[in-house]
């Protein structure tokens, strides 16, 4: 058992280091399979095809932008919580595009939002519900523009159509729309 989750451990790793260097498309069975030199039948017998093993990158990535969105949330003393949060989101996207790239632009057939959504998203998704807990009827939906707002500025960030020199006031403005009832969130 801990073989197979090494071995797991071991082909989500150069999935991730070939895609940072070379881009996702090279991200293949046989590319893996020559990478860590075990045969393409053993990748697939681990994750069933090359969607599997972005899939399984994805949730991965989802794990730690969670822990990383967790531990913003908990440690702002002072300040706005939100404004702590969006800076690591975008930090997080910023420095890890090709795994941002593989959880949200892929067109993977992982499930949002439904039963079969694996816990790692879930975590990721109930730090951004966190910030709104109580804030009107609607949390998931606050949460939910919140989180497409931030991924629309990582994106037009990423894609040079907005400048990087504005990034802070972009936050600080995104902040104020979504903390005008309440200034401390």
């Amino acid at each position: 058992m801990r073989d197979k989750q090494a071995r797991r451990a071991q082909i989500i790793s150069a999935a991730r280091r070939i895609a940072e260097l070379e881009g996702w498309a090279n991200v293949t069975v046989r590319r893996l399979s020559d990478e860590i030199s075990y045969s393409q039948p053993v990748l697939y017998a681990h994750f069933g095809s090359r969607e599997g093993i972005l899939a399984a990158v994805a949730i991965e990535g989802f794990q730690e932008l969670g822990v990383a969105l967790e531990k913003a949330r908990k440690r702002v003393k002072r300040g706005s919580t939100v404004e702590t949060v969006a800076a690591t989101y975008l930090e997080f996207a910023a420095s890890s595009t090709a795994l941002y790239e593989v959880m949200f632009s892929l067109g993977l057939s992982v499930p949002f939002d439904e039963a079969a959504t694996p816990p790692e998203m879930r975590f990721a998704f109930s730090q951004l519900l966190e910030l709104f807990q109580g804030q009107g009827s609607k949390p998931e939906v606050l949460s939910e523009l919140f989180w497409a707002a931030l991924h629309g500025i990582a994106e037009l960030t990423r894609t040079k159509r907005f400048p990087r020199s504005r990034q802070k006031e972009r936050v600080r403005a995104l902040v104020e729309l979504f903390t005008s009832q309440d200034e401390n969130r």
